[in-house]
């Protein structure tokens, strides 16, 4: 079927791009705003505007019945959840689905299968990917994890079968440990996710974090390269780049075939994620979860291999066969992305919300900045702090960098405190700019120097 209108279910930087890419394919827009985000910059470029309820997501953008109503209110036959809130709940792309309504993205047995992330484990052992060694599926209480923990080895991490982003996992370095967080991790899983099962994994220490782009049409799948997001906080990605440094050329190839494998197994549709982990020492890559959804860096994937997969997203949706071949799609230069967000690096990352009075973007050859945000913008405090997502491409790594460090200096944002002044600095970083960096390395590096900073990776 041919989109006419399109629903976005999400707001900021992401339903910025989503209209844009709609408009080009001369698809009509309603943006679903909460009460908070009637003066948004996407409430102001979409076609119609319809506020789903008040400010708190949980009241707005996550509640389900208020977005389907909203959803037959308009009239729209697709819609496009973005990453975030109900991107990735197999039951509400189900409902969208049964209205008659295309859900832009997987089809929801598909979310369900590689949401449950020890089910997935079990998919991508199926498809011949290789694993971190792990627990068999979920524990079901302190005891089998004890067992299971005995048998992969300590540190073990403790994570949520239905999480994401980070969130609900543990590290447990000995049996006292494990006793202990446990029922930490799975009361946490159970407020955050709605389920409280629990698997284990082995703990790779000093691990890079490695994903690759797949984008499907439910029959065949291609992958667009990879991208190294290890610059974390928290399990929360700050900093990415594609491809990923000082990752071995034949690897890199079986790192791919790999996620295309595990693609092609569940059918995929639309854009997806397949993350790793990469043990250097050992050059080995393991799978660790699959994003049913658009990423947050997708923009350094567009950067490098010139594939705008919003615009793809929405004509797969719309019935078009994948228009890519493998054999077509190239991988060149290197592009950075990191995240601005309204935030106090200084004050422990506390946030900064408030009204823009200032907005200065950079420009010039290879230089991007996706961002929901203008001069007089109000940065509500209900939702996540991020502002804008800063993008560069160089012909190779060294160039990348100096042009994002010329970028960090020109881009201004006032009068709220952001993470711009600590990305100048890690532009600046020798192990950043040497690519020896892992996911624990900027927890070290934002250690107060008085607890001696480290910069080794």
């Amino acid at each position: 079927m041919t989109i006419r209108t399109l629903f976005v279910a999400n707001r900021g930087e992401i339903a910025v791009r989503i209209i844009r890419a709609a408009q080009e394919l001369g698809i009509r827009t309603v943006q679903a705003v909460s009460a908070a985000d009637q003066d948004m910059l996407a409430a102001r470029l979409a076609d119609e505007v319809i506020e789903l309820g008040p400010a708190p997501a949980r009241r707005s953008y996550l509640d389900t019945a208020a977005v389907l109503a909203a959803l037959r209110r308009c009239g729209a036959d697709a819609l496009h959840p973005g990453y975030g809130f109900l991107s990735e709940n197999a039951d509400f792309a189900e409902a969208v689905e049964a209205s008659g309504v295309v859900f832009v993205g997987p089809r929801p047995e598909t979310i369900r299968s590689m949401g449950d992330k020890a089910h997935a484990r079990a998919c991508a052992v199926a498809a011949g990917v290789p694993i971190v060694p792990g627990s068999q599926g979920r524990i079901e209480d302190v005891d089998a994890a004890l067992s299971e923990a005995s048998r992969i080895g300590y540190p073990v991490m403790i994570k949520a079968a239905a999480g994401g982003g980070g969130r609900g996992i543990r590290v447990a370095r000995d049996a006292d440990e494990l006793l202990k967080l446990v029922p930490q991790a799975a009361s946490e899983a159970l407020a955050g996710f709605g389920d409280g099962g629990l698997y284990l994994e082995a703990f790779i220490e000093d691990a890079r974090h490695i994903e690759v782009q797949v984008l499907g049409d439910g029959t065949s799948v291609v992958h667009l390269f990879e991208r190294e997001c290890s610059l974390q906080r928290r399990r929360q990605k700050v900093w990415e780049e594609a491809p990923a440094s000082l990752l071995p050329g034949d690897l890199r190839e079986e790192l791919c075939k790999s996620a295309v494998r595990l693609a092609q197994a569940v059918r995929y549709r639309g854009a997806g994620t397949l993350e790793y982990l990469y043990d250097r020492r050992r050059q080995a890559f393991y799978f660790i979860e699959m994003n049913t959804r658009i990423q947050v860096e997708h923009p350094v994937t567009e950067m490098v291999t010139g594939v705008d997969l919003i615009r793809e997203m929405l004509l797969i949706a719309g019935g078009v066969p994948l228009r890519h071949r493998q054999e077509d799609i190239h991988c060149r230069g290197h592009a950075i992305e990191v995240r601005i967000n309204a935030e106090d690096p200084a004050r422990g990352f506390l946030p900064s919300p408030g009204r823009i009075e200032e907005l200065a973007v950079p420009g010039g050859p290879g230089v991007r900045f996706d961002t929901g945000a203008y001069p007089g913008y109000q940065v509500p405090p209900y939702y996540d702090s991020l502002i804008g997502k800063l993008v560069v491409w160089g012909e190779d790594r060294p160039h990348a960098l100096g042009r994002l460090a010329r970028s960090l200096d020109e881009l201004r944002i006032g009068p709220l405190a952001t993470t711009i002044a600590m990305h100048s600095e890690l532009a600046l970083a020798d192990d950043v700019r040497s690519g020896e960096v892992s996911t624990s390395w900027l927890e070290r590096w934002l250690t107060p120097p008085s607890a001696g900073r480290s910069d080794a990776a």
